[in-house]
């Protein structure tokens, strides 16, 4: 598999688009134990140009995380709203050009949030804002979309959501755009009552991105509750090494990660309170060598 990181959870003094990025991007660069990253928006574009050049350099696979974008301006994909869900969209075909001028090959994205009624309709109009994006995406070359699933009465609260009702809007959108997918997270499993056998052999064929993190649910008081991503095995927490190497193994069995693929798994995980970044780091490359020597 190909060993990524998502950059600006990492670091996310960086989410907003400003701060140290290209600083902090160089520490993943340089660490030969990742060759792919996930980035978002720069609004700088002299720093764009400087992180661009240096993934070059280092080789690396990159995607584009747009779920940061959509989240911070409460977004919604499937807004009853014609004109909110038309903002949603712009949003996204603004981030698919940074998407290429940074020659990332992935974009993820997230629905909006799950309506109080008329789930069927709101469905409907996700495929619909999916399907132009994704024509969007395709008429400027070859990037993929990428819908993550999160959960739908937690914290991020989202239409998707459950990962059957996933795979029924990804059939969907393939229609248009076939190489679009779905990015399953560890981390957001517990928080879907999902077990990682249901989850990633219910969305088996559409997955094409996959995360590795932990997720906090036991009391709301906790500043590490909900979709935060603490490191593993952060206390009373969801996921650890033997969670992690559950994943793995169905990952392996669905042949999502075998011998030769260049298929991304990448580390969703972020510092609690005083934490630091580069520990958290550090300790999720050994939670995922432990979890690799035990399949």
């Amino acid at each position: 598999m190909n060993v990524g990181i998502v950059h600006f959870m990492a670091f996310p003094e960086t989410i907003a688009g400003d701060g140290p990025i290209v600083e902090t991007v160089k520490k993943i660069a340089t660490d030969d134990f990742f060759s792919s990253i996930e980035i978002t928006r720069i609004n700088d574009q002299n720093q764009r140009q400087i992180v661009t050049q240096m993934l070059d350099s280092a080789g690396f696979k990159r995607g584009f995380g747009a779920q940061p974008i959509l989240l911070s301006h409460r977004a919604d994909l499937n807004s009853f709203d014609q004109e909110k869900r038309q903002q949603a969209i712009s949003l996204i075909k603004n981030a698919i050009d940074q998407a290429y001028e940074v020659k990332a090959e992935k974009l993820g994205l997230l629905s909006g949030p799950k309506p109080e009624t008329n789930e069927e309709k709101a469905l409907e109009l996700l495929s619909d804002s999916l399907k132009e994006i994704c024509r969007y995406a395709k008429s400027k070359g070859d990037l993929v979309i990428s819908l993550e699933t999160f959960d739908d009465d937690t914290d991020k609260k989202c239409l998707i959501g459950p990962n059957r009702l996933a795979v029924e809007v990804a059939k969907e959108v393939r229609k248009v755009d076939p190489t679009f997918g779905l990015m399953l997270d560890l981390s957001h499993l517990p928080m879907q009552r999902e077990s990682s056998r249901d989850a990633l052999y219910t969305a088996r064929d559409y997955i094409n991105h996959a995360h590795i993190g932990n997720c906090y649910i036991n009391n709301p008081s906790d500043p590490a509750y909900g979709d935060q991503h603490p490191r593993f095995g952060y206390p009373g927490s969801e996921c650890d090494t033997e969670e992690l190497t559950e994943y793995l193994k169905i990952l392996l069995e669905i042949g999502y990660i075998e011998e030769g693929s260049d298929n991304v798994v990448a580390f969703e995980v972020k510092p609690v309170g005083n934490e630091s970044s580069e520990v958290i780091i550090a300790q999720s490359k050994r939670t995922l060598v432990r979890a690799w020597n035990r399949l």
